[in-house]
């Protein structure tokens, strides 16, 4: 959360003239309503089904970047998909997700306590992270261009 995944995703996408897409974006159109909506109405088991759909698909039929929600991971389906992927971790600290996000949005993850909650999915996600990604790429104190820049330069890739 806060990590710039879309506005890397979008940057990486153009400079390797590739399409981009976000898989909570496409469950977003499907349901004709927000995730934060999803996961009051509906609860986060069922946000999780959709989203391991929207990954399945993704992840089988796009041909470009691909940005996924944060707890994509934690399906074990999901990270066996992405096995042998060029998946990037874009890491960052609470510090600087409180930063750049204030952790006020509509984070239905994050609705009593933000700080101590961040820390708590990150300290339970982060070896997931790790686990499926060729490259780690901290965004702190990075701009986006920046941050695109390092996910080329970890993965070996050229950009148009």
């Amino acid at each position: 959360m806060g990590s710039g995944k879309s506005t890397v995703g979008e940057l990486l996408a153009q400079r390797l003239g590739v399409p981009y897409r976000d898989t909570d974006a496409d469950i977003v159109a499907a349901e004709g309503r927000e995730i934060a909506d999803i996961f009051v109405t509906d609860g986060e088991p069922r946000f999780r089904e959709l989203e391991r759909a929207a990954v399945r698909d993704a992840v089988a039929g796009h041909t470009g970047v691909l940005a996924l929600g944060g707890g994509a991971i934690l399906d074990e389906s999901t990270r066996a998909l992405l096995d042998g992927l060029p998946v990037v971790y874009l890491s960052l600290e609470v510090e600087e997700a409180v930063r750049r996000t204030g952790l006020n949005q509509a984070r239905p993850l994050l609705a009593v306590n933000p700080r101590r909650q961040w820390r708590e999915l990150m300290d339970a996600r982060r070896h997931l992270y790790t686990e499926v990604a060729r490259a780690v790429v901290a965004t702190d104190e990075r701009t986006p261009e920046e941050v695109a820049q390092a996910v080329l330069d970890a993965l070996e890739l050229k950009d148009e």
